[in-house]
């Protein structure tokens, strides 16, 4: 499967974000791109409001589990395939 034109966006604070000028924001996530995948260890609260509708949230709802980082990441879904998937599933307009 073949991805164009993939941009790659770390966003470690919606607050510091919301702060930037508009023109900022839209450099960083263009309002015409729709096909969006966040991945967050953590809660998935959020996040819709970045990856809109057409788009796909990869993340963690629940607490309590207790293992080392890989084994929790592989049992949870934070892989490279699952993630691979998402976006083809987005891409596709499967989501």
């Amino acid at each position: 499967m073949l991805f164009r034109s993939t941009r790659v966006v770390s966003f470690p604070s919606w607050e510091l974000f919301e702060a930037q000028p508009e023109a900022y924001r839209e450099s960083v996530l263009p309002s015409a791109i729709t096909a969006r995948v966040a991945v967050e260890a953590g809660t998935t609260m959020g996040w819709h409001r970045y990856v809109t509708d057409g788009g796909a949230v990869i993340g963690l709802d629940h607490f309590g589990a207790s293992a080392p980082a890989e084994t929790l990441f592989t049992k949870f879904g934070f892989t490279a395939e699952r993630i691979a998937a998402a976006v083809g599933d987005v891409v596709g307009g499967r989501s």
